[in-house]
């Protein structure tokens, strides 16, 4: 039997043979390894002696083995090498199949780009938020398959925050709470949401309301508010006027410090706060008291460009951090800014006695539920002026 004989070997032979090793020719040998028995064909390329796995007799019948092997040898003689074609396939099909694998980073990133596109946010700030929970804080499960996603993958993002920064990780698991209920709706994963609070995860980490009893904003007792702000006049800067407008008007921070002139309107007293700076999405007016008018009066003889308190940099607001330091330099080191608007809720409700409707609207809160709203279509503008004189003329020891 030459060299280049091939099909040597029938069904039978292989049936009976005991042989560890069995030539069908052309390079083509059925090898036990083990208790198992595989084909393999053998070749020359290059200058290499290579090996070449056909697979398991108990899959791959004679026939069948002898056509790979073909298959191979013609490969071998256009000079391509069987086994760096079979890794090349390989390479492209696990490529293929990791591209269909939607991960949860993946559809995370495509969820915000959706909602930006539709509006749905107000402003970068919150897209920022969003970008920054879902691709910093939720970096652990990024890469995961959504289908793969569980209560212990959840977990995995949440713990190093939880306790810690409270608000983050509750605003991270609502993140990937809505994120997952997205990609249910879509077909993408099925189940139950492993980020759902209420029966679920509830059970596993502690109650938020007992680790952020503490988080809120400390609030300065409204006795201590005119003292203050006798302190905080004498404190010069941009920063400490953003926050002495801020307190006047009971206003959030970041409403303040971007305020701009085109907002003032000195004839009607008002400051009209555009839907985009605002925490319910929608524009809300603000009555001027005298001394806020003053305080603006006085901006306007330092005025540098659209905003009323510019920050260093060219035509940005202000940072949070300057009011803080503002605050911190007129003796207020244990509370924040934004506790002020407490502190006003706290004086409405104590010592000027006002009705709850209206010292919710001077905050821009909603009040009531959904038909209780929408039939409360008046800003009661007109009786929360009344209200905001009181606060100034308290604010200015005037009881």
């Amino acid at each position: 039997m030459g060299i280049h004989t091939r099909n040597v070997l029938t069904v039978k032979q292989i049936a009976s043979s005991k042989g560890k090793k069995l030539r069908d020719g052309g390079g083509l040998w059925l090898v036990t390894k083990g208790t198992g028995r595989y084909w393999a064909l053998d070749y020359r390329i290059g200058g290499r002696r290579r090996q070449l796995g056909l697979g398991p007799l108990h899959s791959v019948t004679l026939a069948e083995a002898r056509e790979k092997a073909q298959a191979a040898r013609e490969m071998v003689r256009q000079g391509v090498d069987p086994i760096e074609h079979r890794h090349g396939v390989e390479a492209i099909e696990t490529a293929r199949a990791q591209d269909e694998i939607v991960t949860f980073g993946k559809y995370a990133d495509s969820y915000i780009d959706d909602a930006v596109k539709s509006g749905r946010w107000r402003g970068k700030k919150t897209e920022a938020r969003w970008r920054n929970l879902l691709e910093t804080h939720a970096a652990p499960i990024r890469g995961k398959a959504l289908s793969a996603i569980g209560v212990t993958e959840v977990l995995t993002a949440l713990r190093p925050l939880w306790g810690i920064k409270q608000e983050t990780a509750e605003k991270l698991r609502e993140a990937i709470e809505r994120v997952l209920d997205s990609a249910r709706v879509e077909g993408k994963r099925e189940g139950d949401n492993p980020a759902r609070w209420k029966g679920n995860l509830e059970h596993v980490l502690h109650k938020p309301d007992a680790l952020s009893r503490t988080t809120h904003h400390a609030a300065m007792p409204h006795a201590d508010v005119p003292v203050f702000m006798i302190k905080l006049q004498s404190v010069d800067g941009f920063a400490a006027r953003a926050l002495e407008f801020a307190i006047l008007t009971a206003a959030r921070s970041g409403e303040a410090r971007g305020a701009t002139w085109a907002e003032i309107d000195f004839d009607k007293k008002i400051w009209t706060v555009p839907a985009e700076r605002m925490k319910s999405g929608k524009p809300h007016r603000v009555a001027l008291s005298d001394k806020a008018i003053k305080l603006l009066r006085d901006m306007q003889d330092v005025q540098i460009n659209h905003l009323i308190f510019p920050g260093a940099k060219s035509k940005r607001p202000l940072s949070d951090a300057a009011l803080g330091k503002a605050l911190n330099s007129a003796g207020g080191e244990a509370y924040t800014p934004h506790g002020f608007r407490s502190t006003f809720r706290d004086w409405a409700t104590d010592v000027a006695h006002a009705p709850r409707e209206i010292a919710e609207a001077a905050l821009s809160h909603a009040v009531g539920d959904s038909v209780e709203r929408a039939y409360a279509r008046s800003d009661a503008l007109e009786r929360r002026r009344e209200l905001m004189e009181q606060w100034a003329d308290f604010c200015g020891g005037e009881k």
